[in-house]
């Protein structure tokens, strides 16, 4: 039988056993698979995994193999709108086509994905010239919206469409819920969408709250019926399998300080700790 949630181990960035949840242990595509990977890669591993990966939450390693999160969906048999709460938009479509960067466009290449919502973005990649490389195609036929943190940006960014500020992205979110009517919600939370107190992860740091988090969570579900979902994000020590792989993701991460393993893993945990049950209730 077919449990509701579950833990899929690909680098020990739980490395205890969160809320006892069943483990399928997959370190070994770890290094196969972080950061990017050829399509016939990800096949293989979805083949080898997509019957024990058939529960509907998932908790996984770190952000940098969020794209995997393209895959989770593709079990989803009715339309849903993918929520994502991330400190990047990850709209490039440029290569690789299965990679941390751009997985969102696989997210909208399947045909039941109506609607993707990226919320929290933080990073410099949803203003110019950097938006030159994201799918805008999608955003302007209203099949992708970004909601990007505007707050440190120039006056004239707050009149990007999507932008938010502290002061107001709970209205904007409020009324994007007003838009789902009620329908179907796939919800994805990587951790580098909260501020670095609250979580510690391999990207930079966003700045949502555990509490705004556990906001929207309560607000999606009495508004919507969350059938799905997915936390990634936690740190974890990188490890790669091929050179190519490891190049563009150590040219592409950002240099960290990091607290000490202990305290990472306390952090994450108690992040986790009410984040998780928010989602999965």
């Amino acid at each position: 039988m077919i449990g509701r949630a579950l833990h899929l181990n690909l680098d020990d960035a739980w490395r205890d056993q969160p809320f006892d949840l069943p483990v399928v242990d997959a370190r070994s595509w770890g290094p196969e698979l972080r950061f990017s990977a050829p399509p016939r890669l990800v096949a293989e591993f979805y083949r080898e995994y997509e019957i024990q990966l058939a529960s509907p939450f998932l908790l996984y390693g770190s952000g940098d193999f969020h794209y995997l999160t393209a895959l989770w969906i593709q079990r989803v048999a009715q339309p849903i709108t993918l929520v994502s709460f991330d400190n990047h938009p990850d709209w490039d479509v440029r290569p690789p086509k299965w990679g941390c960067g751009g997985w969102v466009n696989r997210a909208l290449e399947l045909p039941h994905v109506e609607h993707v919502a990226v919320w929290g973005c933080g990073n410099f990649e949803c203003w110019w010239p950097h938006q030159l490389f994201g799918n805008r195609r999608a955003e302007r036929t209203g099949t992708l919206d970004v909601h990007p943190w505007a707050d440190q940006r120039p006056s004239k960014d707050r009149q990007r469409r999507g932008a938010i500020l502290r002061s107001n992205w709970r209205y904007h979110f409020d009324q994007f819920l007003k838009n789902l009517r009620g329908g179907n919600v796939y919800v994805t939370i990587d951790l580098d969408c909260l501020r670095a107190e609250e979580a510690a992860t391999n990207w930079e740091s966003g700045r949502f709250s555990v509490a705004d988090l556990e906001w929207a969570l309560s607000s999606l579900r009495s508004s919507t019926k969350i059938i799905g979902g997915d936390i990634c994000g936690a740190f974890s020590t990188p490890a790669y399998a091929r050179w190519k792989q490891r190049f563009a993701a150590e040219f592409d991460h950002p240099k960290l300080q990091l607290p000490a393993p202990d305290q990472i893993d306390r952090i994450n945990s108690a992040a986790l700790e009410k984040l998780w049950p928010a989602l999965t209730q």
